[in-house]
């Protein structure tokens, strides 16, 4: 009997996949914006959902933004825009993902962003933008599926 001793595999079971990792999420804010409670909380909530989390802070560039993600090898990108730069910040970064061939790599976000400017930036790629008030737990469902869905392991 193996008294005291555990171990821990590191497998997600969802979607009747198997993940042989946890997901990695890259939670960034862009630009001068200084707002950073949202990104917090969403950062904590992914943690606390069995993802690894790199949070890299205020005032990020696109280009570190995505630098990170490539060397981090996340699974998705979260943008928190409050500043209202968003329909520049997406775009570049959804740009600079494609030269970095980060193709399998979900961009995603949230913060104040027209339903309009919403359904353009998806025309470019990116994925569901959550206005305030969503829940965590849907944040966290759509990541989980998309990752099931779009990553190979």
């Amino acid at each position: 009997m193996l008294k005291n001793r555990y171990i821990y595999i590191n497998l997600i079971f969802d979607m009747g996949k198997i993940l042989n990792r946890p997901i990695r999420v890259l939670v960034a804010k862009v630009g001068l914006d200084g707002h950073d409670r949202g990104a917090k909380v969403i950062a904590t909530s992914l943690r606390d959902a069995g993802m690894e989390v790199i949070y890299t802070g205020l005032r990020q560039t696109p280009e570190m933004v995505v630098n990170t993600a490539l060397q981090e090898d996340v699974d998705a990108i979260g943008i928190s825009i409050l500043s209202g730069a968003h329909m520049t910040v997406f775009p570049k970064i959804i740009h600079l993902m494609k030269e970095k061939q980060l193709d399998d790599v979900l961009l995603t976000g949230g913060g104040i962003i027209p339903e309009g400017d919403r359904t353009k930036l998806a025309e470019l790629g990116v994925g569901e933008l959550f206005p305030p008030g969503t829940t965590m737990a849907s944040i966290v469902d759509y990541i989980k599926h998309w990752v099931t869905e779009n990553r190979n392991f």
